[in-house]
């Protein structure tokens, strides 16, 4: 299921509360500034912090 645009505008980083924006492969959500990825799991957007993956290293 494609992640809807109204969703995208009103979805913003749980740690920084910053901009975030959908990965290439569009399973995550990836927030520049902290350097994260909130995956998407079953079509839900998992936005937790203890749940981000570091993408730092990529």
């Amino acid at each position: 299921m494609p992640i809807k645009k109204e969703l995208l505008d009103i979805l913003c980083c749980p740690k920084c509360k910053g901009d975030i924006s959908l990965n290439e492969s569009q399973d995550g959500f990836i927030c520049d500034a902290c350097k994260l990825m909130y995956p998407i799991k079953d079509d839900i957007p998992i936005m937790l912090i203890d749940e981000a993956i570091s993408i730092a290293s990529k």
